[in-house]
């Protein structure tokens, strides 16, 4: 959801192509091996920490990447011969692996994670923080910019955001809209923001060139995906939040979630790799990876000269955490009100 298009049909996505690091199933630590399947975006610094895991205990990690919904998907067909262990992958799509009984308690201890990062039933917990934000071209002063100035003459054609229902951070925009306006609400304002919006576009990622560019001054994103791309290609556009008209900049929280497989063919394993990752210690390097800690004992530690800390990035922002099984249970509805409202 936070890198790659989605194409949601009864809330779940069209298969992607899966890819595997040392093959799923390949046994290459003498016996010893978890299969992780995982949503994509984090991939660098899975390998270094699955690194450390193996010099620690001996077990070799399976990297299986996907799309959010093709990592539930393929968990669901696998039932009968369960390959997975681990799945990481963001909301709705937890929440559908949970309501379909793809997971089970894995006991490791969440007690450092707060209430709205793990689930009441142990089921799943916020592996890697991570938040819905917009994009601006420099020549915009983004830290005052306000949803209505996106509704003015001076930001026609020069708007873009991906298109809800077919990129996950565009499916975010209308749900953080309907947080803050309510259903009918978002509908409308979106409706107007047609006047300035280029046209759909299914890929998130593919604006933040634009943007860079001046062909756009404003689009969406995701903190960990633009702080990243800033990092490594030194793009000059400026992460931000809009602010409602009161002058609160709020966003919604898009984790990294993970829980054990049910059926998991190495649990014994997998738990112990669930405790490595959400160690403090493992932790503390998330922002690395331009990604937060949720464990309430972390402290983000200072940023390296020239680099953003993400954790910085949201820290007078109002975070909001959706009802997320009562956005997968109304998608399909809300997706199409969307549709029919804008035209799109």
């Amino acid at each position: 959801m936070a890198r790659t298009a989605l194409i949601l049909t009864s809330a779940t996505a069209v298969a992607f192509s899966l890819t595997a690091c040392g093959g799923t199933g390949s046994d290459s630590s003498g016996g010893k091996t978890v299969t992780v399947y995982s949503a994509d975006g984090v991939g660098d610094w899975y390998k270094t920490q699955f690194a450390k895991f193996k010099d620690q205990t001996g077990i070799a990690v399976n990297l299986v990447e996907a799309g959010s919904g093709e990592v539930v998907n393929r968990v669901e067909k696998e039932q009968s011969n369960p390959q997975a262990d681990v799945i990481v992958t963001l909301p709705p799509f937890m929440q559908k692996a949970e309501k379909s009984g793809l997971l089970q308690n894995s006991g490791v201890d969440l007690a450092a994670f707060g209430a709205a990062d793990k689930d009441a039933n142990g089921q799943w917990v916020t592996l890697a923080g991570n938040y819905l934000c917009f994009i601006a071209n420099p020549s915009v002063n983004a830290t005052s910019v306000t949803w209505d100035d996106l509704l003015k003459p001076d930001y026609k054609g020069k708007v873009q955001y991906s298109t809800p229902g077919q990129a996950g951070d565009g499916t975010a925009v209308l749900i953080l809209l309907q947080q803050l306006y309510g259903k009918q609400g978002a509908l409308d304002y979106l409706t107007k923001l047609q006047a300035n919006n280029v046209g759909p576009s299914s890929s998130t990622g593919k604006l933040q060139a634009k943007v860079d560019k001046g062909e756009l001054l404003v689009a969406n994103g995701d903190v960990q995906m633009n702080l990243a791309t800033i990092k490594d290609n030194s793009s000059k556009f400026n992460v931000f939040f809009p602010a409602t008209a009161d002058g609160k900049q709020s966003t919604v929280a898009l984790p990294y979630l993970m829980g054990l497989a049910k059926g998991a063919p190495h649990s014994d394993g997998a738990k112990k790799l669930m405790d490595f990752l959400l160690s403090a210690d493992t932790q503390k390097t998330l922002p690395d990876a331009m990604a937060v800690s949720a464990r309430t004992d972390v402290q983000a530690a200072p940023a390296a000269a020239g680099t953003v800390n993400p954790a910085s990035v949201v820290r007078n922002v109002t975070v909001l955490h959706p009802d997320w099984t009562a956005v997968l249970d109304s998608l399909d509805a809300d997706v199409a009100a969307y549709s029919k409202a804008t035209g799109s």
